[in-house]
């Protein structure tokens, strides 16, 4: 600033506010806050609404935001507009339960409360004055408007004005304006017409950094949805809104990393998103986190890791972590061991919704959980006694004792006698039960029942049962019964639930020679799904669609990795196509 201007605001209120907002601007806020403190306490408007945004940014005093408050108050009782927002913006998020903004005698009075605590917010207030900050035009407060009448309690609901307002902000360039006018567009859109200018006013709103419209931008751009789809700008489009915190893009863009869709596969950085989105309260990601730490990904499995990502999402009634979790308390795996709380998770994750979990409790003791000799025994007895009085799940497990030969000398016919009971309630019985009609243990064969049993477990969702009938719908093993699209549905579902044999099984009938569209893209996909989780003969066929360039890019490089790691798990062919490799190359080099 020139002397000369630095003199005339030693005479003139307008130069003072002026000096100070340089002081303010240029590092030296302690001082800009001084003179601003004089000039609002002689009834300066501006310098009272810089003073109150002062104390609540914690910018050349410390925070307050009772002072804050107070000072936004005076300077929009004066009409000031942009304090008027900013009171707005303040009732509308929500203060402190207790505190309340008054006048009393002369000045303005707060009451003392602390200022913590959860946020109480006051639509009604917030309505008032961000009615009179759009009024005056400001952008900012006519998108607040907007706001208010869509999502503030119903006595003040109005959606064609809330629109009216979203619109006049849109048009004056305010990005939140741009968003609220979306938002109303989405709610009721019908059309592709529709879905597109909703994606345009999102575009809008996201050069104002907003992460709400890049979270809605990348699920359009990954489903298609009023723009075409890409997702690559799935991708990138999730990672900004992760970025400004958004919890659902968070959780999204560390499973695109996870699985290298629409960005490249990066264990590492996937890891890192799924934990924010974990602990910002994603149980989905929590579950997610539990999984990979269990089973190890990239890494060695890390049980411990597993047991405190499971309890997060468990805790929040997530039924395959609360279930994932009782078993590790069951077998002693990561956690100490201890049945009752194991039953306490399983109890949690049935009541989630979970159809296995009651199943849970006796299984993976009787299938070689370390237990005692006398616990196995009190087992029997306890699953006996639920049997007899006509519990499902107790007739399963006991079932399960007798097959077995846990708890008990091995008794097939008894085994199937308490399957058969179970299986009128019991997803797992039904496929244990068609596995005993298939194969003959303990019962007579009977193949076309075995399947009507296993094909009500796979119904249900139990991925081994959908595995082993679309592979018998595959073969037509059972009465000739060929069904090569339902067998396909099947593999699909027990593939995206996580089974690794069926990911293969997948894999293999996009790949051609099944009566069902060839799609050798998706064949691929599900390789090299299967292939991560260790199968020797997807490694296989994913190096040999690699290196062929059976799916359209070719890639020898990544194919022999592929090929190489199928070697190390003795699959013979992954032999033969490493030699073909070798001497296509030798006939290269000559």
């Amino acid at each position: 600033m020139s002397f000369k201007r630095r003199l005339s605001s030693l005479f003139s209120s307008e130069g003072k506010l002026e000096y100070a907002i340089h002081l303010t601007d240029t590092g030296r806020a302690v001082k800009g806050f001084a003179l601003l403190s004089r000039l609002a306490a002689a009834g300066d408007a501006e310098a009272s609404f810089r003073v109150g945004r002062a104390y609540l940014d914690g910018l050349g005093v410390p925070p307050s935001l009772e002072e804050g408050a107070r000072w936004i108050y005076l300077a929009a009782q004066a009409g000031h507009i942009e304090a008027a927002f900013v009171l707005a913006t303040l009732y509308t998020v929500g203060l402190p339960e207790g505190f309340e903004i008054r006048t009393s005698g002369e000045g303005l009075d707060l009451s003392h409360t602390p200022q913590v605590g959860p946020r109480h917010p006051d639509f009604h207030l917030g309505l008032r004055w961000a009615k009179i900050a759009a009024e005056a035009g400001s952008p900012d407060a006519q998108a607040l408007l907007g706001y208010i009448l869509t999502n503030g309690p119903a006595d003040l609901r109005d959606l064609p004005q809330a629109r009216s307002w979203y619109d006049r902000s849109a048009a004056a360039g305010c990005s939140q304006g741009h968003l609220g006018v979306a938002l109303a567009i989405l709610q009721d859109a019908s059309t592709g017409e529709e879905l597109s200018s909703a994606a345009r006013h999102l575009l809008e709103a996201a050069k104002g950094g907003l992460g709400t419209a890049f979270d809605i931008l990348g699920r359009m751009y990954e489903s298609g949805s009023g723009v075409p789809r890409d997702l690559g700008k799935a991708a990138s489009y999730f990672h900004e809104a992760a970025e400004r915190n958004i919890v659902t893009a968070q959780a999204r863009y560390g499973l695109m990393l996870l699985d290298g869709t629409g960005t490249p596969r990066h264990y590492g950085r996937a890891e890192t998103w799924l934990k924010r989105a974990a602990t910002n309260g994603d149980t989905q990601s929590a579950a997610l986190l539990g999984d990979l730490c269990a089973n190890g990904g990239d890494l060695p499995p890390n049980l411990v890791e597993a047991a405190k990502w499971y309890r997060l999402a468990a805790e929040q009634k997530h039924a395959g972590a609360a279930r994932a979790l009782g078993l590790l308390y069951l077998t002693g795996s990561g956690v100490h061991q201890d049945p009752d709380v194991a039953a306490h998770w399983f109890k949690v994750a049935s009541e989630a919704g979970d159809a296995h979990a009651d199943a849970d409790f006796g299984n993976l003791i009787l299938a070689g959980a370390a237990a005692t000799p006398d616990e196995k025994q009190a087992l029997h007895a306890r699953f006996e006694k639920a049997a007899e009085k006509g519990d499902l799940v107790g007739a399963y497990n006991l079932g399960v004792c007798f097959a077995e030969g846990v708890t008990v000398t091995q008794d097939g016919r008894e085994a199937a006698r308490w399957m058969q009971k179970a299986a009128d309630g019991v997803v797992n019985a039904q496929y244990w039960y068609g596995r005993m009609l298939l194969e003959g243990r303990g019962v007579q064969p009977d193949p076309t029942q075995a399947l009507y049993w296993m094909e009500k477990a796979a119904d249900a969702g139990m991925a081994e049962a959908q595995v082993t009938v679309a592979g018998l719908l595959v073969e037509g093993s059972i009465n000739g019964r060929q069904d090569h699209e339902k067998a396909l549905s099947l593999y699909r579902n027990a593939a995206e639930s996580g089974n690794v044999d069926a990911m293969f099984s997948l894999a293999a009938m996009y790949g051609g020679g099944h009566d069902v569209p060839e799609n050798r893209p998706q064949a691929q996909m599900w390789f090299r799904k299967a292939a991560q989780r260790g199968n020797g003969l997807a490694q296989m066929m994913l190096g040999r669609y690699l290196v062929r360039g059976l799916a359209g890019v070719t890639d020898p490089v990544e194919g022999r990795i592929w090929l190489e790691r199928a070697k190390t798990q003795n699959i013979k062919d992954a032999e033969v196509e490493l030699a073909l490799l070798d001497e296509a190359q030798l006939d290269d080099d000559d």
